[in-house]
């Protein structure tokens, strides 16, 4: 049945190369905001960043919860929601809306923005919220998203604040085959192109996949990427789908130079299918001269999101919510943000009325 699913597929297709996966990191599990429960890929206490990605994190926050007034500079934010009621937006410059299941908001701070996330709430999310031992996994009415980092280059580090906002029914679909879903959020992917702009070249694609499905999608050469996977099983890369001790291997081995975090795991035999599983970010192969990477489910379906984008090859200083090219950028922010100044004038008297009163970070203070 795999075989005859794949035969769908356009030969004119099967002599390319495609990208393989070198690394696996399972998402750390961490406390982000008041109350929000996150896996964590890669970025800010780890130092370790995908240029140009700086974070990823998965999600879920109740109603109680949320992620009130903080700020942000030099880079992008971009926040998916996945299930729930949504999130409410507003910040200092008088923006405000709703980001709800399936929409998307892509924030630039550029210059510099202060700005408050919170959950919407219904009777159904707060009577959830307020049970003994909360459990935010456990709750039904959790608000479940995605939010990414993107970096902007040392040129449009200091551009406007700006935000492009769409709702689930605007973002453009391919389906390259039956069983097989594609929503374009940035980029391109057969023949469907996202409406987003992207100051830095950025492609963000949602797949779902049945089972016994393949797909092959282009990446440009000159970018970098990795994979995401929300739910189910997916294999990654060229060549015959591996067998169950030869994925056993490939799983649990642990690069010389990452001993210390058994979250990496390097992928022994590249040459090889990976398997992806929920919760780990795959990292793509770079500089092979390959521009596509090819997908297949066996027996499970999956969900999953594929990232790329073009290097800045710039440095990267990052102080929690701030990202600059020097740690003099970084400290002049630091002072902006204390004193409301350059960009951040706003911010002196400045608080969001979606947050409840007392429910605030303690930053920069």
């Amino acid at each position: 049945m795999f075989a005859s699913k794949v035969s769908r597929f356009s030969s004119s297709l099967a002599f390319l190369a495609s990208r393989q996966i070198v690394k696996s990191q399972h998402a750390k599990e961490q406390i982000v905001g008041i109350g929000g429960y996150v896996r964590r890929s890669f970025g800010i206490a780890e130092k370790r960043h995908h240029d140009p990605f700086l974070v990823l994190d998965e999600f879920w926050v109740g109603a109680k919860g949320g992620f009130p007034d903080h700020p942000h500079r030099g880079f992008e934010t971009v926040t998916y929601i996945l299930e729930g009621n949504g999130l409410r937006h507003e910040d200092f410059a008088g923006h405000a809306g709703k980001v709800g299941p399936g929409d998307l908001q892509w924030m630039t701070a550029g210059h510099g923005i202060l700005h408050s996330e919170m959950p919407v709430t219904s009777e159904a999310s707060l009577a959830s919220a307020a049970v003994e031992n909360y459990d935010v996994l456990k709750d039904p009415n959790a608000v479940h998203g995605l939010q990414l980092w993107v970096n902007l280059s040392r040129k449009d580090k200091h551009c406007p604040p700006a935000y492009q906002d769409l709702k689930d029914a605007q973002i453009p679909r391919a389906r390259p085959a039956d069983g097989v879903e594609i929503k374009v959020i940035a980029g391109e992917s057969n023949g469907v192109k996202s409406k987003i702009y992207t100051r830095t070249p950025t492609m963000y694609l949602d797949f779902k996949m049945q089972p016994n499905h393949s797909v092959r999608q282009s990446i440009p050469k000159d970018y970098s990427g990795f994979v995401y996977m929300l739910s189910g099983q997916a294999y990654f890369g060229e060549g015959p789908l591996p067998t169950d001790q030869d994925q056993s291997q490939k799983t649990t081995d642990v690069g010389k130079d990452e001993e210390k975090d058994k979250c990496f795991k390097t992928n022994p035999d590249p040459s090889v299918p990976f398997l992806g599983r929920k919760q780990h970010a795959l990292i793509l192969s770079e500089d092979d001269g390959t521009d596509c990477l090819q997908m297949r489910t066996a027996d499970e379906g999956a969900h999953f999101i594929l990232f790329a984008g073009q290097p800045l090859k710039e440095p990267i200083v990052q102080d929690l919510l701030f990202v600059m090219n020097s740690k003099e950028e970084v400290k002049q922010t630091i002072e902006d943000f204390k004193e409301a100044k350059n960009g951040f004038e706003n911010a002196k008297n400045w608080k969001s009325t979606i947050a409840p009163k007392g429910l605030k970070l303690r930053l920069y203070k």
